[in-house]
């Protein structure tokens, strides 16, 4: 597919910025619900395991949407796509608005990942798209803070809302749809930088992983699901632990821990550049081991620093770890099988997203909360042990393969 950006250099930076405010806009939506599950578990009389779940449904949506449209920008345009992913973070927020139960807040987290899914799926694009040319590393790095500080500053803005102002379930979601508004604006006056055909053929994105790149995908993939289900856990029940476990029950102080995690993982994906290629993913892993073990003992202390701690160095390696495999495996792809290698890597992600958190909420109904968070700590950092070995291993296999070879 042939864009204008190809044809052209952007004259001004705006149209850039403008993506790029779109993007964390967007994503800054999805993670609003995290320090108001309390409040919904409260006024509901929702379980543990039901808030999981509420939360679970939130990466189905976004599973479906990079299946389905993750393609679509290509032929569609980039601009359309943005709008109705933008059309979708609305619809949700008008449901929160008006959710009156379980059915309905299932609903809208699920449009919710839907809309975050187009936006991942597009709007990375877009942004590196409309970079000036002197920006290539710069844009490709602002795309990936974007969404995770969107992530982070989610809960944090809703965090201070419901602490300190009315309407606790109702006031985040209006100020997110103003400023969902606002971004529809912005990308009205964007400039489309694909040349879209006369008879757009829609696919759905293929899911691969060629035998070429199994032996490294797998603990890479093992490595993104680790980090991706500490993610999951911060963000479905940080606030049950602060309040159940810790001892916390400030609501702005929930959404400040949940967001650390994001800006850490946004820091770990700057900091691994720093390191040889070899060493990211396996710095990372370690991270993840260390972080996630901290997790657990802040949890089984009941000390919130010791938990905040295991927060920052898991975001840390959790960070490293997934721009380092996922950049790792796509590069070791062939050049026609790399969007399909890239969008079965992110599945991955977002299943541990989901999954994992639900086994906690049935965990705590069976053993209690600080027991089933402890365990969940425990396999996220043997999961994470497991792909450190299996890439020390390779690292350590590979020079002798290749000594073995005839000259």
């Amino acid at each position: 597919m042939t864009t204008a950006y190809e044809r052209r250099t952007p004259e001004s930076a705006l149209p850039f910025f403008g993506v790029a405010l779109a993007f964390l806009i967007t994503m800054l939506g999805t993670t609003l619900p995290t320090p108001l599950y309390p409040v919904y578990q409260t006024r509901f009389d929702f379980s543990a395991l039901t808030i999981t779940v509420i939360f679970a449904v939130y990466a189905l949506g976004v599973m479906g949407a990079l299946v389905a449209t993750g393609r679509w920008s290509d032929q569609l345009g980039r601009r359309p796509m943005l709008g109705a992913g933008l059309a979708a973070a609305a619809a949700s927020d008008v449901i929160f608005l008006a959710s009156d139960g379980l059915h309905s807040l299932l609903v809208a987290r699920f449009i919710s990942g839907m809309s975050a899914g187009i936006f991942t799926a597009t709007a990375t694009v877009a942004v590196m798209e409309l970079a000036p040319r002197a920006w290539p590393r710069r844009a490709a790095f602002l795309a990936t803070a974007v969404n995770m500080g969107g992530l982070g500053l989610g809960p944090i803005l809703a965090g201070l809302l419901v602490e300190y102002l009315p309407w606790p379930l109702r006031l985040a979601y209006g100020v997110h749809l103003a400023l969902a508004a606002l971004a529809v604006l912005v990308i009205l006056k964007v400039p489309e930088t694909v040349n879209r055909p006369a008879w757009p053929r829609l696919s759905l994105q293929r899911l691969q992983v060629p035998d070429e790149v199994r032996g490294l995908f797998f603990p890479a993939a093992i490595a993104g699901f680790a980090g991706f289900a500490l993610l999951g856990f911060f963000t479905a029940t940080a606030p049950a632990f602060m309040i159940g476990v810790l001892g916390h029950d400030s609501l702005a102080l929930s959404g400040l821990v949940a967001g650390s995690v994001f800006f850490a993982s946004t820091l770990g994906q700057l900091l691994q550049e720093r390191f040889p290629a070899p060493w990211r993913l396996p710095l990372g892993c370690a991270g993840v081991i260390l972080g996630a073990s901290l997790v657990g003992v802040g949890i089984g202390l009941g000390s919130l620093a010791v938990f905040l701690l295991g927060a920052l160095v898991a975001g840390t390696g959790q960070g490293m770890a997934f721009r380092a495999g996922l950049g790792a495996v796509v590069q070791a792809s062939p050049d026609d099988q790399r969007g399909g290698v890239a969008a079965t890597f992110f599945i991955v992600a977002y299943i541990a997203l989901s999954i994992p958190v639900v086994g906690i909420g049935l965990a705590a109904r069976a053993f209690g909360l600080a027991t089933a968070g402890m365990g969940f700590a425990a396999g996220v950092a043997l999961l994470a042990a497991i792909s450190l070995a299996s890439l020390l291993w390779i690292r350590r296999r590979t020079p002798k393969a290749d000594r073995k070879r005839p000259a």
